[in-house]
C-alpha cells in the first residue's frame, strides 16, 4: 500500500514539473522582441550605396579598356567620382572621343544626333553609372560658341531622384567630337530599388509642412506645399561609404528664405535646404 502511494506521489511530482516547464516555455515563446534588439525584417535606414572601393576598381578598369579603344598612348588615370565610381570628366590630351556616326549625311538632323548620344551612352554606360532607359533627357541646347548640350536626369526609382546625384551632362561640336563627359548617376540602382520601395512614411504632408515650419527659421507669412515624396541622395558623413538615399517630403516654400526644403519622411528631420 504504501509502495503504490509513493508511485502515486513520484506521478503527481513529474505531471507538475512537465506542467511548469511547458508553461514557461511557452511564456518565453510569446515574450515581446526586446525595442532595442535586432530586426531582421526592418530594413536598414538611410539606405545606402555598398562602399565605393569594389565601384572604383570597376570603373577604373572599364576606363582603361574603353581608353584604349579609342586609341589611347598608354595606361591614364580615369577621373571618377569618389561616392559613385562614375566618370566625372574626360582627362585632358589623352583620347578623341567622337559620338557614333548615324545617317549618311555630312551634318545630322537632330533625330539623329539624340540616336547618337543613346548609342554612346549605350557604349559608356560603365562609366556613366546608369542604363539609357533610365536616363530622360532635360535638355538639348546649342551654346553661342557652336557646341552642343545634352544634359539626362536619371529616374531610376519610384520616387523622383533628388539632390545632387543623377546628374549626366555631354558636349559636343557639330563634328560629333565630345568636348565633356560628366555623370554623378547612382550606378546598380536596381539592386536597392526593393530597399526604397519597402520603405513606409512616418508621416504625411500635412506634418511634414508642420514640422518643417518648427524645424526651420520661417517668416510667418511664408508659403509652405508639400509637393511629394522623393528619393534624397546626399555623401554618407563617412566619406567612405559612398551614398546615402533618404526617403523624403519635397516642401515647396514661398516667401521664405529658401525655394524647397526637404525633410526626411522616416527620421522626420530637415536633410536639405534650396536657396532661392
Amino acid at each position: 500500500m504504501f509502495a503504490k502511494t509513493r508511485t502515486d506521489r513520484r506521478i503527481i511530482a513529474a505531471i507538475i514539473i512537465t506542467s511548469i516547464v511547458l508553461a514557461t516555455g511557452a511564456c518565453a515563446a510569446f515574450q515581446p522582441v526586446d525595442a532595442n534588439g535586432p530586426r531582421a525584417n526592418v530594413p536598414a535606414y538611410p539606405v545606402g550605396l555598398a562602399d565605393p572601393t569594389t565601384r572604383l576598381e570597376e570603373a577604373s578598369v572599364a576606363w582603361y579598356q574603353i581608353s584604349q579603344h579609342y586609341g589611347a598612348p598608354g595606361k591614364t588615370e580615369a577621373n571618377l567620382n569618389p561616392y559613385t565610381g562614375t566618370l566625372q570628366g574626360l582627362p585632358a590630351n589623352t583620347i578623341a572621343v567622337v559620338l557614333p556616326k548615324v545617317g549618311t549625311q555630312a551634318e545630322q538632323t537632330e533625330e539623329q544626333t539624340r540616336e547618337s548620344l543613346r548609342r554612346f551612352i549605350v557604349e559608356w554606360r560603365q562609366l556613366i553609372g546608369a542604363e539609357s532607359e533610365q536616363l530622360s533627357l532635360v535638355e538639348r541646347t546649342d551654346e553661342a560658341s557652336g557646341v552642343k548640350l545634352a544634359r539626362y536626369e536619371q529616374r531610376p526609382f519610384r520616387y523622383p531622384l533628388r539632390g545632387e546625384f543623377g546628374q549626366l551632362l555631354i558636349r559636343f561640336r557639330p563634328d560629333r567630337q565630345v568636348v565633356s563627359l560628366s555623370s554623378n548617376c547612382i550606378p546598380n540602382a536596381d539592386r536597392i530599388q526593393g530597399a526604397l520601395n519597402a520603405l513606409t512614411p512616418k508621416i504625411n504632408a500635412e506634418q511634414a509642412v508642420d514640422h518643417v515650419r518648427t524645424q526651420s527659421t520661417m517668416p510667418s507669412n511664408a508659403g509652405l506645399t508639400a509637393r511629394q515624396l522623393v528619393v534624397y541622395a546626399r555623401p554618407n558623413p563617412d566619406q567612405s561609404k559612398g551614398l546615402q538615399l533618404h526617403l523624403a517630403w519635397e516642401v515647396e516654400v514661398t516667401n521664405g528664405p529658401m525655394r524647397t526644403v526637404y525633410l526626411d519622411a522616416i527620421s522626420d528631420q530637415v536633410i536639405a535646404e534650396l536657396g532661392l
